[in-house]
């Protein structure tokens, strides 16, 4: 289970630390010949009408992707950071979810609904079941006999 655990967390580094970087570089990809590239902007819906905009973008889903593709990986390594970005990857992916559905619930509003949505939701629940395993089924500590601790 714990190389389950270790797949996702590198699957998704990679894929947090990939949006994060696209985010980053979607506004200057013409400007340094990165013209294949699609858009950013377009793949998720935005325009940006001004210039602290790009700042926005590049700030929320640039760099909190990156940082926490980072953390997946470096999750790679530690038990306890692992675990604090599974707690985090279901901290953020829930928060996300659930806006997208309170959205939904004012009249004549698009619907929760779409592939981001989903991914979200699988993330979450792949993410709190890690961390359950990973915080309560996989805790040495906890599962250390007493009668072996005199003999220490």
């Amino acid at each position: 289970m714990i190389w389950i655990i270790r797949i996702f967390l590198l699957v998704y580094a990679v894929l947090y630390f990939g949006i994060g970087a696209w985010a980053i570089i979607d506004p200057v990809k013409d400007a340094i010949n990165l013209s294949e590239i699609p858009s950013f902007m377009d793949a998720v819906g935005l325009k940006v009408t001004s210039e602290i905009g790009y700042s926005e973008v590049a700030g929320l889903y640039g760099g909190i992707n990156m940082i926490l593709g980072l953390l997946c990986l470096l999750g790679l390594f530690s038990r306890g950071i692992a675990t604090f970005a599974l707690t985090l990857l279901a901290f953020l992916t829930f928060s996300i979810a659930l806006g997208r559905y309170l959205f939904a619930l004012i009249p004549s509003t698009p619907t929760f609904y779409n592939t981001f949505f989903i991914f979200e939701v699988v993330t979450f629940v792949f993410s709190l079941a890690f961390f359950l395993y990973m915080k309560y089924l996989y805790n040495p500590r906890k599962n250390a006999h007493v009668e072996h601790v005199t003999a220490d």
